[in-house]
């Protein structure tokens, strides 16, 4: 945290699920940008982002339940549809009319689930590279998840899963990002309820404005069969970053800036 602007604002949001811990970047606003963090990782994970979000509108980020961070949990989450009631729950506490959720990985898969399930208090959503939603993990995937919860996994074994997700990026202790989701494979105990993908209906009755942007060298899932059963979305705008990895948020903050930009400007 001591690596991101000093937030304007940090607020405990109390949930039926557990107390969710919010930061504010910039002066309260109606319809802000909402970052939903990835798996085994929190807030300081968009450090490369709130620089250039901030400088469109004003920018809160969450981190969630069941994810190492400034929260805690209380009740068992048992699937998508608790995980979009204790967003909703969390929204409605912000005092905004709307939010334009932005959400990477498993973060996207709940901004997806959110616009699933409760969409009332959302205005649009972004979702960078979103696990387990328009298409099954891939065998790599499942590699680096048992590696990030098999106890006594070295740290070198660690270091090298995490620079695998990140195409081949550095990702030992000299990068806060990579020891931040580090410390979280390695210190915290995790049982989430297995994601589970929207189905073709549900996709099909998203009426909430939907950006999709896909990691071409992502190894969470096939990007091309992803985006082809993205596009079952209403209105979806579907695109395929060549050359990014699954950490696109870290790789193209500049780009994803000026391209949420231009998707909230039509809205």
């Amino acid at each position: 945290m001591g690596t991101l602007p000093v937030p304007d604002e940090t607020r405990i949001l109390t949930t039926a699920f557990g107390r969710v811990t919010a930061y504010r970047f910039g002066p309260p606003a109606a319809e802000p940008i909402v970052l939903l963090s990835g798996r085994q990782a929190s807030t300081p994970m968009w450090r490369a982002n709130i620089g250039g979000l901030t400088a469109q509108r004003t920018v809160w980020s969450l981190d969630s339940l069941g994810e190492p961070g400034a929260t805690a949990q209380t009740a068992p989450i048992t699937g998508p549809q608790d995980q979009a009631a204790w967003l909703d729950q969390a929204l409605e506490q912000l005092g905004t009319e709307r939010v334009h959720l932005l959400g990477v990985s498993i973060g996207g898969w709940l901004a997806a689930q959110t616009v699933v399930h409760r969409p009332q208090r959302v205005a649009s959503a972004v979702l960078l590279d979103p696990a387990v939603t328009f298409a099954p993990v891939t065998w790599k995937m499942i590699l680096v998840s048992l590696g990030s919860i098999l106890p006594g996994i070295p740290r070198t074994v660690r270091e090298w899963l995490l620079s695998w997700i990140s195409g081949a990026a550095k990702a030992d202790d000299s990068v806060p990002e990579a020891r931040l989701i580090a410390s979280g494979m390695r210190d915290f105990v995790q049982r989430p309820a297995q994601p589970r993908q929207p189905t073709t209906e549900q996709l099909r009755s998203v009426s909430v404005p939907i950006l999709v942007i896909l990691a071409g060298d992502s190894i969470v899932h096939d990007s091309r069969r992803a985006a082809e059963r993205a596009r079952q979305v209403p209105g979806a705008e579907v695109e395929v970053w060549a050359g990014h990895s699954h950490a696109i948020n870290g790789e193209a903050p500049e780009r994803i800036a000026t391209r949420l930009d231009r998707f909230l400007a039509q809205l």
